[in-house]
């Protein structure tokens, strides 16, 4: 996972550290907020299937048990082992 989300992590800092600078140096236009904006929510989002997908890949992995486990390290409600996701 972290072979493949960290690279993503970098791009999305890089992404809004961009955003930062063209509204700091005022040259921010509507179709350059536009592009950026879209750029940053297309990295969030290949970042979220990134972190995602492997929770998804754990859950055959697990016993039972472990799974009850993994669902309470993750404060799933109820710690019922239901491979759902909250936000952080």
């Amino acid at each position: 996972m972290k072979e493949e989300a960290l690279p993503l992590g970098a791009k999305l800092l890089e992404q809004e550290a961009e955003l930062d600078r063209l509204f700091a140096s005022r040259s921010v236009t509507p179709e350059s907020l536009k592009t950026a904006t879209v750029s940053i929510a297309a990295t969030q989002g290949a970042l979220r299937v990134s972190h995602l997908k492997y929770h998804l890949a754990t859950v055959p992995l697990l016993t039972a048990a472990q799974m009850q486990r993994y669902s309470e390290l993750r404060g799933y409600a109820g710690h019922n082992a239901q491979p759902t996701h909250h936000h952080n």
